[in-house]
């Protein structure tokens, strides 16, 4: 059972370096017991960590599984200040009861940006006249070397990024062409295309913006490679599994692929120092950054401010807007009411059984919110204002005792 506490006893674990904006947007709705450190902790100090928080913020760094979970009984909300929640046991979390929030579009623009930047430098060549600079050899000619004004860029996947890609790229004249599974909305003058081999076979530079999926890993295999055009291009700034590292090698070594620029990887340094092991680290055509793509000042900072807005908002609110395993639920402020909020197993009969609760006493609610998902229900309940304190902690120890009830909160 969750206890309603005071908000400066609500103690919050923020690992990996969130940035400041997090911390600072916290303190000021209130939240003072904030516990911040730089790295991702081993396990035992993270198990103790996680044994009396109420909120846990992560990067993409920390684990946190199952077993883990399982360790975190006063845990309520995950926060990933990130775009990716690979990291977290979702399906676990949920059973649990505990929400998890990312940032899916606060480091758009920095991963647009970058993605241009590599586009230009993989048309001029740049990483392969960087690394002969760096070996004292200069060979100064336009061989190799093009503008990308009138050149055909290929976009897998417009979402987010990937059509602000379209939109920077269309505006240094390129031509756009674009592949969703999805229907988009085509943005200035790109075009969808219907099938991704069209896409590849007029494309002078391919990048892609998916998602990691059971149908996007290994997409870029050799088949793949084998119906680009000879010369192409590819960058990949999305996920580490999309792109068959051995087949691109093979295309490089062969002259088809002319270039590449990678920011992801299908295994990856745990921590910053450790070594970073890869064919492609041998070819001066190829374009390496650590998983930067999405690194930015700005881009952490807005991180920061966005999942500490969503975790204020469940916290406070109960809305879970923007949870990526939970049910969505979008609640209206309860200053004249007190709010109840029940997790419990999505089985026939739970909202009978709540409801039977709060009709024995003789409750007149105010505002009732349902949402399932999975195996998971979640209802927020308003009740008069005038019920005593003590009645309501009355019924939710009395609800949350129900057999399929995970955890229940009150919010005054």
């Amino acid at each position: 059972m969750e206890l309603s506490l005071p908000k400066e006893d609500v103690t919050i674990v923020l690992l990996e370096n969130i940035a400041d904006t997090a911390v600072e947007r916290l303190r000021g709705a209130g939240y003072t017991s904030i516990t911040t450190l730089s790295h991702s902790p081993e396990p035992a100090e993270l198990e103790a960590l996680l044994a009396e928080a109420r909120f846990v913020g992560i990067r993409s760094r920390t684990k946190l599984d199952a077993a883990l979970l399982a360790k975190a009984p006063k845990l309520i909300g995950i926060g990933c200040f990130c775009i990716g929640t690979n990291q977290v046991d979702l399906e676990a979390a949920r059973s649990l009861g505990i929400p998890v929030f990312n940032a899916p579009f606060s480091n758009t623009r920095s991963v647009a940006e970058l993605t241009i930047s590599a586009i230009i430098s993989l048309m001029r060549d740049l990483p392969g006249k960087n690394a002969q600079m760096h070996r004292g050899q200069w060979h100064k000619s336009a061989e190799d070397s093009y503008e990308v004004r009138g050149k055909t860029l290929g976009i897998v996947g417009y979402g987010n990024i990937g059509s602000q890609v379209s939109v920077l790229a269309d505006a240094l004249g390129m031509r756009v062409l674009f592949y969703d599974t999805a229907t988009k909305l085509a943005h200035g003058n790109a075009r969808c295309v219907a099938h991704i081999e069209e896409l590849y076979t007029q494309a002078d530079i391919i990048t892609y913006h998916v998602p990691e999926t059971p149908q996007t890993k290994g997409m870029v295999d050799e088949r793949a490679l084998s119906n680009m055009k000879s010369g192409v291009r590819i960058i990949n700034y999305a996920r580490g599994s999309i792109i068959d590292i051995d087949a691109l090698t093979h295309a490089l070594d062969s002259g088809h692929v002319a270039g590449a620029a990678l920011d992801v990887f299908p295994e990856e340094p745990e921590q910053n120092g450790e070594t970073f092991i890869s064919p492609l680290c041998g070819y001066d055509s190829v374009l390496l950054t650590p998983h930067v793509a999405g690194s930015t000042q700005e881009a952490q900072s807005n991180i920061g401010l966005e999942v500490a807005e969503k975790i204020i908002t469940y916290s406070d609110n109960g809305s879970t807007t923007g949870a990526v395993n939970f049910p969505a639920v979008a609640l209206p402020p309860h200053e004249n009411a007190h709010r109840l909020l029940n997790i419990h197993q999505n089985v026939p009969g739970m909202m009978s059984a709540i409801n039977q609760v709060l009709s024995a006493g003789g409750v007149n609610i105010t505002g009732q919110f349902l949402q399932t998902q999975a195996n998971i229900g979640y209802v927020v309940i308003d009740i008069e204002k005038s019920t005593s304190a003590e009645e309501v902690r009355r019924y939710r120890d009395e609800i949350q005792a129900l057999s399929g009830s995970i955890r229940t909160r009150i919010l005054h």
